[in-house]
């Protein structure tokens, strides 16, 4: 109970939005008051993109408005400085590539403004001139306004004038506990305001431990998006947590739409309801106004127009990529602890496993394995033979873990320290030399990660590790405190006016984590030769994660809120693209019950990244160690698991495939039912399949599930066996899926190496297609009429051959 009361958050370590100069100035600017108007004459419309000036009347600053209509639905709004004092930064490296646009058709146009066709279904975009503001429209349908509430803001760089009028707080220098935050460029923040029209549901935007379901923020602070480094956080709360991805969904029964904020700086997102009605008139009695406040940088915002929820996820997927196909052995069961004392420590766990006949693929070693906090080394005592390690893993078909993080500690006699810094790869503070911090090591330096030659000299190590440290294929990667985490900085990060290069750490930092990942996983992918998918575990992330691994929910509690929590928080990352979520089983402080344990087991075992995770002061509790009862229901969790691998490698790969999420809410498959809108406590793993609750688990009608049901030790050693179909039927006693197989560790998928199958139930037959030759064999199946469940077991057919089965 002690250690328990000193475990919680210290909210007073990190701003609120009165604190933050910038939020709190763009947060008093009131509705309907904008100072903004288009110059329709500056207008100019090429086959691809309109651009047109607006000026604010009160300081006669011009900006740039540039709209593209892009393919897929999705239309694009960039503002910009017209003649900035310096170029704003814009956010590299996250789009997959230039988005590709599709005409632009001029419709009419007068003195109050332009109307312009997006083609599809009678959309057009209207720009208002006088003030101005953008409507897309679909027929006489608003689908959503810009800068209809006036909340357009742009704070321009400029010079410091000491003889200017009352300078504002906070503008040119900031002060948070005992850090002053230097603005060399003085204010540069930028807001606009968007109103939804018969919206009441809006989502997304992680990441917050809170409801699925985005609350109104009127009465407090808005959604923070700011990655940060916070001990145990609190739950139902807008506070910034470790990663930040700036996409919104909005959902009504008629339509879903995505709002997609390309902006890395500290960002805040208020949402209020029906507040005050705009200017134009709505053909709905419901609004959600949404407004994205970010600290510097530009506007670039993309706005995808679904309709059904599917065609946003792909409309966000053919801007950032989809979820990597992860390799199958990472959605096994990992066992994790800070931290594993030695080989002995990790050999008897792992022979743990055997002895009680609990199957998992991944062990993991935290910070205490290291030579020192050094990266990239072991700890000379206590894991004397990593080689040896490693390979006594193997030989059972498993693999380890183990942790990199990005702060390097400053000791000359440090190889991977001395190369950083002689190549000029470390972050510079404001004045020039290397930035340091205090992290685990002690005093620390950062790399630029967003420099691609220092990508690149990092992804090189891992070759260098497998050649001379001791280091083998099997050992894979863990990405912590990348946010980047600064136990002496201000709100224990970064502080803003660092420098990585040319740009300040504040227009770039929600990027760092990113950044970090991407190298790892390259070095990963280099070290096999480009041969073997990577595995990578990241804390931080932004949009575009997905494309390089894994990220957890963090320093959570083994508290029942914290279990309940891990749902729509995982939900939430999945609506943005990010499948690959999990929470540590458990909790990671303090201890939890037995029941506890038992029922996170439970719900763990049905979410995309399964792992037990403890801190170094909470008691041993591996799988065994609560008794035979207890051992034997998580025993069960885990093999249920194991016998669902082939369904949920399949999910994967139509993750990686299309950018659907792979665990999801049930709104997401039953748009038109408003009684599955603020649901986070129930939830569907893949397609209309499996619907999960804590126990039991749901296979839904009307679906085909493969599983294999002989569970051995690891994944790996269940490779060659057979499978078994499970077919519910529904009402009309038919069923469909699939079947999806590959090698389950290489790209070769990538040159079509694999087979995938479409199965289907009609009658009583069973089919592959397309339709075989009618050959005939003997087929074992069960069915139990009750539940309308068919069992085959071991078919017999070889599963890259077509095949029909009748039942006699």
């Amino acid at each position: 109970m002690c250690l328990g009361g000193t475990w919680a958050v210290d909210k007073g370590n990190f701003k609120t939005c009165d604190q933050s100069a910038f939020c709190k100035r763009q947060r008093a600017l009131k509705p309907g008051e904008s100072p903004y108007r288009a110059l329709l004459e500056t207008m100019e419309l090429t086959n691809t993109r309109l651009t047109l000036q607006l000026i604010n009347d009160n300081n006669k600053v011009r900006l740039l408005l540039e709209l593209y209509r892009l393919q897929g639905n999705i239309t694009r709004v960039k503002i910009n400085e017209l003649k900035p004092l310096k170029p704003r930064y814009e956010v590299p490296d996250v789009l997959i590539r230039e988005p590709p646009t599709e005409p632009l058709s001029l419709l009419s146009q007068d003195e109050n403004g332009v109307v312009l066709s997006l083609g599809a279904e009678s959309q057009r975009v209207i720009v208002s001139a006088r003030p101005f503001r953008l409507d897309i429209m679909e027929g006489r349908e608003v689908l959503m306004s810009l800068n209809s509430r006036g909340l357009l803001a742009f704070e321009h760089l400029r010079m410091q004038n000491v003889d200017e009028e009352k300078v504002e707080d906070g503008m040119w220098e900031e002060t948070f506990k005992s850090h002053t935050d230097s603005k060399p460029n003085g204010p540069s923040a930028v807001s606009l305001d968007f109103s939804l029209p018969g919206v009441e549901h809006v989502y997304g935007i992680p990441e917050h431990a809170d409801t699925l379901r985005l609350k109104t923020t009127d009465n407090g602070d808005p959604y923070r998006l700011y990655n940060l480094d916070v001990f145990q956080y609190e739950l139902y709360n807008p506070m910034a947590l470790y990663g930040a991805v700036p996409v919104m969904l909005a959902h009504n029964t008629q339509r879903t739409t995505g709002i997609f904020w390309l902006n890395a700086a500290e960002t805040w997102v208020d949402i209020s309801s029906n507040t005050q009605l705009p200017a134009v008139q709505y053909h709905s009695p419901r609004f959600t106004y949404v407004r994205w406040i970010s600290e510097s940088g530009i506007i670039d915002v993309f706005i995808m127009l679904g309709p059904k929820p599917k065609d946003v996820f792909s409309q966000y997927a053919s801007l950032t990529g989809t979820q990597s196909f992860p390799p199958l052995t990472s959605l096994g069961y990992h066992q994790c602890r800070w931290n594993y004392n030695d080989q002995e420590d990790v050999k008897s766990v792992d022979a743990g496993f055997d002895e009680h006949d609990i199957p998992y693929d991944f062990i993991w070693l935290d910070i205490e394995h290291t030579d020192g906090k050094r990266y990239f080394t072991w700890d000379t005592h206590k894991f004397a033979t990593p080689k040896e390690m490693l390979q006594g893993l193997m030989d059972k078909k498993r693999k380890m873990v183990a942790i990199v993080d990005p702060h390097i500690k400053v000791d000359s006699n440090y190889k991977i320290h001395n190369e950083i810094r002689s190549r000029g790869f470390y972050i510079k503070n404001k004045d020039g030399g290397d930035y340091e911090g205090w992290c685990w090591p002690g005093s620390a330096g950062y790399p630029d990660f967003t420099r691609i030659d220092m990508r690149d000299w990092w992804a090189s190590i891992f070759i260098f590790s497998i050649s001379v440290q001791g280091s083998m294929e099997n050992l894979y990667t863990w990405n912590d405190m990348n946010e980047p985490s600064v136990f002496n900085g201000p709100e224990v990060t970064m502080h803003k006016d660092a420098m990585h290069g040319a740009w300040e750490h504040r227009d770039l930092h929600n990027t760092y984590g990113f950044y970090v990942q991407m190298a790892t996983a390259e070095g990963l992918i280099k070290r096999s030769g480009g041969v073997e998918r990577p595995f990578v575990l990241t804390r931080a992330f932004f949009a575009g994660s997905q494309r390089y691994g894994a990220v957890w929910t963090g320093d959570n509690a083994a508290e029942w809120d914290h279990l309940k929590i891990s749902i729509p928080m995982c939900l939430s990352l999945g609506l943005v693209g990010i499948s690959f979520c999990g929470a540590d089983v458990g909790g990671f402080f303090k201890s939890p019950s037995t029941e506890l344990l038992v029922r996170w087991y439970q719900t763990g075992a049905y979410q995309p990244f399964f792992r037990a995770h403890a801190h170094l002061d909470t008691p041993r509790r591996e799988p065994w160690l609560f008794g035979p009862e207890n051992t034997a229901l998580i025993r069960e969790a885990v093999r249920q698991r194991y016998t669902l691998l082939p369904y949920w490698y399949q999910q994967f790969y139509q993750a990686h495939r299309t950018g659907q999420p792979v665990m999801r809410p049930l709104w997401v498959e039953y748009p038109q039912d408003p009684a599955t809108f603020t649901l986070d406590d129930e939830f569907l793993i893949g397609e209309k399949q499996n619907l999960n609750v804590y126990i039991p688990v749901f296979q839904r009608g009307g679906s085909i599930i493969p599983r294999k049901l002989r569970v051995r030790r690891s994944s790996t050693c269940m490779e060659h066996d057979p499978y078994t179909l499970f077919v519910a039927l529904n009402s009309q006693r038919k069923a469909e899926g699939e079947l999806y197989i590959d090698d389950g560790h290489t790209f070769n998928y990538e040159k079509e190496e694999f087979i995938h199958r479409r199965l289907s139930f009609i009658s009583l037959t069973v089919s592959d297609f397309p339709l075989a030759d009618g050959q005939e064999s003997q087929v074992e199946f069960e069915f139990d009429a009750s539940m309308s469940v068919l069992t085959l077991r071991k078919p017999g057919m070889n599963s890259g051959a077509d095949w029909t089965v009748t039942l006699q």
